[in-house]
């Protein structure tokens, strides 16, 4: 999936030469005079920090980071602070803000816990499914609940209830906007593919992107609305995606030779609808947390912060409950005092951590190191990137004289797309 905001920064531009790839020499008189001292003194320094061993800022990304008027960077090693630069002040924290949610979610469960789904029959011969925010259910899951949940069904079906009533209605998370962009999908309790569907449209045609995943009514209505070639479309509303998923369900239902009728319900499971099936994902948590630091899916990172909520709701899961938990996860497991958690993802420009508090989470997240993302082409750096329109933040892990030593690199400014690359690359060195 994508990164937190999916919207790269550009570049910085470069400092222009002019032709010839020198000075104008043509320029003359007091102006041109006055700049000759500053460029010997530029060129002094230069040599002057040659002569000591020390590079250039412009060539030295740790110090260019260092420079930064709204950046932080911290890095530790064997305990104690090796570079230290402003790292105590809050910053947005953008998508670095899932390797918390990673963690809260590995300490409350444990690698190899599963999330559950429920499959009921009611009297009139309704399938229902509640769903408890399992962030998932894949077209390939789904194949893997067809077998056993078709051979407890008789051999047609009335109609598809859909209770996600385990989210408040009013769920939203902060800081998503109502874009077509898979980023911004929203979170429901129940869902398939994330809430997100692919499609290919040549014409009038449309056909799924994907040989897992039926084309369904909806479907087909998503892709004649958008432009020709491949779409990614996310289900804006929780009533579309929940009618994505009954449709997507009862075409696989087809398939296993279930006959299925069109009419759906949205509403909690009926009192007297009876428990069939109990359906336990393939995936445990660690792999589910592994993929999600990965490509920065924040849609199972705002599953995994509401379903977090659920010891301390009463009743339903709230968004605000799942403020408060990750809260006192935190102060709790840390101690902090200066900070705020506004969503589970990053998406939230609210959110607030500083430097430090990101190194004191990869402390705590060391035992769980090998989920974290490699760097392409350096497997010496581990580390989870943050993206925002002016935010460019990068936290985890570089390797120093056989160890790991953890850093987080937080920028509230623009700045070169792959800077953070860089900087982590000058740490491992």
């Amino acid at each position: 999936m994508i990164e937190t905001s999916m919207l790269p920064q550009r570049p910085a531009r470069p400092l222009q030469r002019p032709p010839g790839g020198r000075t104008n020499r043509s320029k003359r008189g007091p102006e041109a005079r006055r700049q000759r001292p500053a460029a010997g003194l530029i060129t002094t320094l230069l040599l002057l920090a040659a002569s000591l061993g020390m590079a250039p800022v412009a060539a030295n990304p740790v110090a260019q980071a260092q420079s930064l008027r709204k950046a932080s960077l911290l890095l530790k090693e064997n305990g104690r602070d090796l570079i230290a630069t402003r790292a105590d002040t809050p910053r947005v924290p953008a998508s670095t803000m899932k390797v918390l949610t990673a963690l809260a979610a590995l300490e409350t469960w444990g690698r190899s816990h599963r999330f559950e789904t429920d499959f009921f029959l009611d009297d009139a011969g309704w399938l229902w499914i509640k769903g408890y925010a399992d962030p998932y259910l894949v077209s390939e899951e789904l194949d893997r609940v067809i077998t056993p949940l078709a051979a407890k069904l008789p051999g047609r079906v009335k109609g598809i209830g859909l209770d996600d009533s385990f989210f408040s209605s009013d769920v939203e998370i902060a800081g998503r906007s109502s874009s077509d962009n898979p980023y911004d999908a929203p979170v429901t309790a129940l869902a398939a593919n994330f809430n997100t569907v692919s499609l290919v449209r040549t014409g009038d045609k449309v056909h799924s992107a994907e040989p897992q995943t039926p084309l369904t009514a909806s479907a087909r209505r998503f892709g004649l609305a958008g432009a020709a070639g491949k779409q990614r479309v996310n289900l804006r509303e929780r009533e579309i995606a929940l009618r994505y998923f009954g449709e997507l369900l009862a075409a696989k239902l087809e398939g296993a030779g279930v006959q299925v009728d069109t009419a759906q319900r949205f509403a909690p499971v009926p009192g007297g609808a009876k428990r069939i099936y109990r359906h336990a994902n393939s995936r445990t948590v660690a792999e589910m947390t592994g993929p999600m630091l990965k490509y920065s899916n924040n849609f199972i990172a705002n599953a995994l912060f509401l379903r977090l909520a659920e010891p301390q709701a009463r009743g339903q899961v709230s968004m605000a409950g799942a403020k408060r938990t990750m809260t006192a996860f935190a102060r709790k497991r840390f101690g902090w005092n200066d900070f705020t958690i506004d969503d589970g993802a990053g998406l939230s420009r609210a959110n607030r951590l500083s430097a430090r508090q990101l190194v004191d989470v990869l402390h705590a997240f060391a035992p769980y190191r090998d989920l974290m993302p490699e760097q392409d082409g350096n497997p010496s750096i581990r580390a989870k990137t943050g993206t925002l329109r002016g935010v460019s933040c990068y936290a985890g892990y570089v390797r120093r004289g056989g160890g790991w030593a953890p850093f987080a690199l937080l920028i509230n400014e623009p700045v070169d797309y792959n800077l953070r690359l860089r900087v982590a690359s000058g740490l491992v060195r």
